[in-house]
């Protein structure tokens, strides 16, 4: 395998072949993180990805793997120098994990989250937290603690979030692989509007702590990368049952990194869900990857679903009672400045009823129903991931507007155990990715990394932004 001439072409290295070059003895891993480190020197200030860096301690992680790798005969883990930026959400010992959040305070984390854990047990280097919304509450990055994170692909426009950071560092070159959580689309966005890859993977796949974010059924945490194939190698690290977490799935799940080819597939598409308003771009972008599938051999059929606007009551609702009230009544025992959108938040949810909340089991049973009978007679779904092409990089004051009308993603955090991937596959009108999710059946993470490996080499094969 040649080794990229240039840094910039060092930062886009993909984790497989990174880790193939370290064997050969043709790349550092001290290399790839100051290639990595420089970008980010350059970029940063455009880009505001990053909430903290730990510089020292990273380089001192990849001087430590540089070394294993030239004794030769030393065992090496999965993503032995591997550079990782974790959200900012996933405590590290030392670290401060603002939440992007002045009501957090500054006090350093005392434990590893399970997966910084599993991280670090694997070989990562991680070297920077990376910016969200504050607590979360939002499909753009922008909080009152950490400023505003943008696109990449277009300045104007907001990364996504709530792990709007990660996305951007990936798009970037700043970060080999990257942390998400989901819980309406936190990864899923963001991979969509940076082009890259994020699986928010069935409830139970990864753990989760504490255990009241644990117990969530519409709470995941899971791996986000510029390629299937290394979005599949660290979701491989980072699920498996844990302790800490009773929701956990037995046994741990090793997806294969070579993909069988999708001939024979049947798979089943929607380009509205049957109640959203989507963008010609997004539609075209669709369409194409529909007809990229069937030249592969796969059978894609339209469906149609019974799904409608009851499913954004319902996350909005579930939402409200469960964290919304937790939000307000922090804001009003402390004196700390709090972001617009997550006082509209904690103040939405004041209003959900208990009736309202129980409610919404009735709607995401109806909805569970179809998905059933849908997957009864296919392989998976693909559906586009936003129905928009974007939206300013500073967002809303009510996050959930945007939230309603443009995420796909949250139905999939109400119908929990089915894994999706969400796959770059074109670039829209005004410079921003568009993306495809795969949805699979239950707890099969296996068939949505193989669709989307075929989606991504026929529509997407390593475009980067212009920076």
């Amino acid at each position: 395998m040649p080794i990229p001439s240039e840094s910039n072409e060092l930062c886009y290295l993909s984790a497989s072949a990174a880790l193939q070059l370290f064997r050969q003895r043709e790349l550092s891993p001290v290399e790839l993180l100051n290639a990595q480190l420089a970008q980010a020197e350059k970029l940063e200030p455009q880009l505001n990805a990053f909430s903290a860096q730990r510089l020292e301690l990273a380089m001192q992680a990849a001087r430590e793997a540089e070394q294993r790798y030239a004794r030769g005969g030393a065992p090496l883990r999965a993503l032995e120098g591997i550079p990782v930026a974790l959200k900012n959400e996933h405590t590290l010992c030392g670290w401060v994990t603002t939440k992007g959040s002045w009501l957090q305070g500054n006090q350093p984390d005392t434990v590893n989250a399970p997966i910084t854990q599993r991280l670090l047990d694997a070989g990562a280097v991680i070297h920077a937290q990376t910016n969200v919304p504050e607590f979360y509450m939002a499909g753009f990055t922008r909080s009152v603690r950490h400023g505003v994170t943008r696109n990449p692909w277009n300045l104007a426009m907001t990364p996504g979030g709530s792990s709007g950071g990660s996305g951007a560092a990936l798009a970037a070159g700043m970060t080999t692989l990257a942390s998400g959580s989901d819980i309406g689309g936190s990864i899923r966005i963001p991979a969509s509007y940076c082009g890259v890859v994020g699986l928010k993977p069935s409830y139970g796949r990864v753990p989760v702590t504490p255990i009241g974010y644990a117990l969530h059924t519409m709470n995941h945490i899971g791996p986000m990368a510029r390629t299937v194939a290394d979005c599949a190698l660290m979701f491989n690290v980072v699920n498996g049952p844990h302790l800490a977490d009773p929701a956990t799935v037995s046994p741990k799940l090793e997806v294969p990194l070579a993909f069988a080819p999708v001939k024979g597939l049947r798979i089943a598409l929607s380009y509205d869900l049957n109640f959203y308003r989507v963008h010609e771009d997004v539609r075209r972008a669709l369409e194409q990857v529909a007809q990229a599938l069937r030249e592969q051999g796969a059978i894609v059929e339209p469906v149609a679903l019974d799904w409608d606007e009851r499913a954004a009551d319902a996350v909005l609702q579930r939402l409200g009672y469960e964290t919304g009230r937790e939000f307000a009544s922090r804001i009003l025992l402390q004196d700390a400045p709090t972001s617009d959108y997550i006082r509209q938040f904690a103040a939405d949810g004041l209003k959900v009823s208990g009736e309202q909340y129980l409610a919404t089991n009735e709607v995401i049973g109806r909805m569970y129903d179809s998905m059933a009978r849908l997957m009864a007679c296919h392989d998976a779904l693909i559906c586009p991931t936003m129905a928009s092409i974007g939206s300013s990089a500073e967002g809303e004051s009510d996050s959930s507007a945007i939230l309603r009308s443009d995420a796909m993603t949250y139905p999939f955090n109400l119908l929990s155990r089915h894994p999706v991937l969400s796959v770059p596959a074109g670039v829209a009108s005004n410079g921003v990715p568009i993306g495809v999710q795969v949805v699979g059946r239950t707890l099969d993470e296996g068939s949505v990394f193989r669709i989307g490996a075929a989606i991504e080499a026929a529509c997407w094969a390593g475009r980067r932004p212009a920076l």
